[in-house]
This record gives C-alpha cells, sequence and structure tokens, in this order.
C-alpha cells in the first residue's frame, strides 16, 4: 500500500466541504472538488483546487483519498455504488475512503463490507466544529479505524482539524461517537429553544436573559451561539432544522439497537420535526423556537 496520501478529492463542497477542501489547499495538498452546485466548483477552482466537477470518475484514477462530506448514508452509498459505473469501480485499489459525513453506525459498517470487494479501505471519521472551524482547519474529527490507514492519512487530518480522536480500530466506532454528540447538541439547541420561547412569554428581554445565561452556570455552546441567531432574527442555515431532524432520528436508531431509553433526544426530535412539519426544515436549527406559540421573537433588521 502507499505510504503517504497525496492527492485528495472532496465530494461534496457544502460549508464544511468547502472549509476542507480549502484548508488541504493552503497546506500544498493536491486537491480535486466535486459537487452538483456549478458555483461551488468555481469558487473552489478559483481557490487552487487541481480540478473540479460534478463528478469524481473523471479523475478517480489520480485519487489517493476520497473525503465524503455529504448530507447523507443514502448520497454516500448513491455516489460510491449507484449508477452504470459505479464510483467504487473507477477508484484505484486501496483509495482511501473517508467518511466525515454523519451515519448510523450499522450503516457505515455495511458501507465497509461493500468497500472490501473492491479493496478500498474505509476510515470512520465524523467530523464537528462547524462551518467556521472547517474554514479554518480546525474540526474535531472523532474516528475509527486500522492505524495504517491513520498513518497514510496524517498530513490530511493535519490540514483539516485541530483535534483528531482515534476512537478504535473498529468502524463504525466513530459514527457512534458522533451520534452521542449529536444527541447532546440537538438536546442543547431545542432547550435553549425552549427556554427563551420562556423568556418571551414572560415579557423578558431576551438580550438581558442572553446576557445573564451566558455569564451563568446555565449556558452552553449552543445557547451562546444558536440563541444570537433568535437575537437577531436571522435563520439563514449553519446547520438547518432538517439536519437534527436526521441526526436524532439516528440518535432514536442507536438507542433502539442498544434496547436504550433515550427520554430526552425522543423529545427534541419531535420539537425538530414539529419544525420541520411547520416549513422551517431549510432554516437554522435556532429556528425550532418558532414552534413555540403566543410568543413575539426578534425580526431580522434591514
Amino acid at each position: 500500500m502507499k505510504n503517504i496520501v497525496n492527492h485528495v478529492g472532496v465530494i461534496g463542497l457544502g460549508s464544511m466541504g468547502m472549509g476542507i477542501a480549502q484548508s488541504l489547499i493552503r497546506k500544498k495538498i493536491p486537491t480535486y472538488g466535486f459537487d452538483l452546485n456549478p458555483q461551488a466548483c468555481d469558487a473552489l477552482l478559483k481557490y487552487g483546487a487541481q480540478a473540479t466537477g460534478k463528478n469524481a470518475a473523471q479523475y478517480a484514477h489520480e485519487l489517493d483519498a476520497v473525503l465524503m462530506v455529504v448530507v447523507n448514508g443514502m448520497q454516500v452509498e448513491g455516489i460510491l455504488f449507484g449508477g452504470e459505473k459505479p464510483l467504487v469501480e473507477q477508484l484505484r485499489p486501496n483509495t482511501i475512503i473517508v467518511l466525515h459525513s454523519t451515519l448510523a453506525a450499522e450503516q457505515t459498517k455495511q458501507i465497509e463490507k461493500r468497500l472490501v470487494e473492491y479493496q478500498l479501505p474505509l476510515v470512520d471519521a465524523p467530523i464537528s466544529g462547524g462551518a467556521i472551524k472547517a474554514a479554518e482547519g480546525k474540526l474535531t474529527v472523532m474516528a475509527s479505524g486500522s492505524s495504517e490507514l491513520f498513518t497514510q492519512l496524517a498530513p490530511v487530518f493535519d490540514a483539516i482539524s485541530e483535534r483528531l480522536y482515534r476512537v478504535g480500530d473498529e468502524v463504525g466506532l466513530g459514527s457512534t461517537v458522533k451520534t452521542i454528540h449529536q444527541l447532546l447538541a440537538g438536546v442543547h439547541i431545542a432547550v435553549a429553544a425552549e427556554s427563551m420561547a420562556l423568556a418571551a412569554k414572560a415579557g423578558i428581554n431576551l438580550d438581558v436573559m442572553y446576557d445573564i445565561v451566558t455569564h451563568a452556570a446555565g449556558n452552553s455552546w449552543m445557547f451562546e451561539n444558536r440563541m444570537q441567531h433568535v437575537l437577531e432574527g436571522d435563520y439563514t442555515p449553519k446547520s438547518s432544522v432538517d439536519i437534527f431532524v436526521k441526526d436524532l432520528g439516528l440518535v432514536m436508531q442507536t438507542g433502539k439497537a442498544l434496547n436504550f431509553p433515550l427520554p430526552l433526544a425522543a423529545t427534541a426530535h419531535q420539537m425538530f420535526i414539529s419544525a420541520s412539519n411547520e416549513g422551517f426544515g431549510s432554516q437554522d436549527d435556532s429556528a425550532v423556537i418558532k414552534t413555540f406559540k403566543g410568543i413575539t421573537l426578534p425580526e431580522k433588521k434591514v
């Protein structure tokens, strides 16, 4: 097998994938970007990518690793295994597939098994930190896979992450850790929204409430970050309501598989489902606060 990864393809150039690709380019790693959005491809090409396009197949033989930064498992499987000439058939043997998307551990394991047929190793490497950290090359990566693959990917992880946690050899462990993290993140957003909605109902000035909480014991990173969006009346998605419909759904699947009760996660999941059902699915996940009735929220200043 190759000793080091040189040429890297990034599939999915949304806010996270774009930041990852740009971080690789800044570290002088030859980078290829792929997305259905031509504007994203053009932007990365101008930033210094080797090449960009809608499909990685054209450059498959040049890649040492493929980083998957797409929305869900369905997209991952469609990109790798779909179509008349699946990407897996065009990549060179031993090209490393790095799965940054958030999937259920069981689905990640099944993908690994399917990749074995094509001699394509998998690293299970979910990420956290948001678009800003991605752009700065300071993501947190919670990953699992063989130590040999981590050695080969060292320049990649150095370029994109501030903290790399290798949680074990077994693929699926990284996905499980990310799922548990998303349980916390989703519940924190939901309870932050509930608390600010209660403050609004009680007639408390929301700016004052925010200032008190962010300087007191009840604060969390999610409260401080997401409730700022509420104060600004700006629900431009950094991470959407529908992302947490999906991610908390994965949390519930994990709990069911382990026969383990998750009462707070279940409630938060229902809150995000309600927000999506009311038409807020594509808005920032802080828009879950809009499901509370009888309150007046700040409006975006024009």
